[in-house]
């Protein structure tokens, strides 16, 4: 049935017309592996899904072409949890022991991701690189190993572009350090436009010392 026309209108019968008062539609498909869902167009070229397609799974997809699709949301039939196979995140972290000089500021070599959704995260410049605006969660985990003296003092931050200090994401340990023991956690969210990039930043105040391998990681997702 193909109808051309500007508005459409379901209305249920009434209780006083004879009927229930409910409204339902029904799409029902022969096998799981068929399909049963909506199409929205542009100028009859399918820009999005919604429905169960060759699964039982319900779905939500988009295409900027009619020919590839995406799925934004995916809600298993059997457990009803929702994934979103598209939102950018990751985890990562550094596979040796970095050194810091005392009182120097370096770049943590983040270069070898757990999760990297979209390949946000780039593990040749350590840096995550935001692929759309919007607000993001990132946060990360800095763990001391020491080199010759206990007198060096943890620090970490987030920094933006290569050059801005994430408000919220400065911390340090002030206290007496455990070699391999002693670690300090960052969380901040942040609002980044598009190609904005995202490192993780140590130092260690009073001593020269170690972020240790494995340990040591950067993670981050985005919230809306």
């Amino acid at each position: 049935m193909a109808i051309s026309l500007n508005a459409a209108l379901f209305a249920a019968r009434t209780v006083a017309q004879g009927g229930t008062g409910s409204l339902w539609l029904k799409l029902n498909k022969e096998a799981a592996g068929a399909d049963a869902g909506h199409l929205f167009q542009t100028n009859f070229v399918t820009r999005a899904l919604a429905g169960l397609f060759g699964s039982n799974r319900y779905r939500i997809s988009v295409s900027p072409d009619g020919g590839t699709f995406r799925d934004a949301i995916s809600i298993d039939d059997a457990t009803g949890i929702v994934d979103q196979p598209r939102l950018p995140r990751f985890k990562a972290s550094t596979n040796f022991d970095n050194v810091a000089a005392a009182d120097t500021w370096i770049r943590i070599a983040i270069n070898t991701a757990e999760a990297n959704e979209q390949g946000a995260f780039n593990a040749a410049t350590n840096r995550f690189v935001a692929p759309a605006a919007g607000s993001y969660m990132l946060g990360a985990t800095l763990l001391y190993k020491i080199s010759a003296s206990t007198n060096a003092r943890l620090r970490g931050r987030l920094v933006k572009n290569g050059t801005v200090e994430i408000p919220g994401s400065f911390g340090e340990i002030s206290s007496a350090h455990t070699s391999l023991a002693t670690a300090l956690w960052l969380q901040t969210m942040v609002t980044l436009a598009q190609g904005d990039t995202v490192e993780l930043q140590g130092s260690f105040r009073g001593a020269e010392a170690y972020f240790a391998a494995n340990h040591t990681s950067f993670w981050g997702y985005k919230v809306g």
